[in-house]
């Protein structure tokens, strides 16, 4: 049984393919420009990251001299959970803005 090929959907899917490409390209390069920024909740410590998940800068504010090693430590950690948080946020809304619009192959 000789099986016809249809150029137009080959040629369709290749299309989409490339498109699937380009975006995953724009996708690749927001994710480590695009940064988010979080505070510790007594505001002792910032820490910027990026889309991607890497912390980019830390920031102690204020003295240190009234915060114990102990307490500092722990806005540290909760700030750094904090932004973990906030990179995944970031990422997958760089991800549904940047795939949202495109077809899913099931469709086509």
């Amino acid at each position: 049984m000789v099986r016809q090929i249809d150029e137009a959907w080959i040629e369709d899917a290749v299309e989409r393919y490339r498109q699937i490409e380009a975006r995953q390209v724009e996708f690749d390069k927001a994710v480590h420009t695009v940064e988010v920024t979080v505070r510790s909740p007594d505001g002792s410590v910032e820490i910027v990251v990026n889309a991607a998940g890497t912390v980019t800068d830390v920031r102690i504010l204020g003295p240190l001299h009234t915060r114990s090693n102990t307490e500092l430590a722990g806005a540290v950690r909760s700030t750094v959970a904090a932004a973990a948080d906030a990179a995944r946020w970031a990422r997958e809304k760089l991800w549904a803005e940047t795939f949202g619009a495109h077809p899913s192959l099931r469709e086509v």
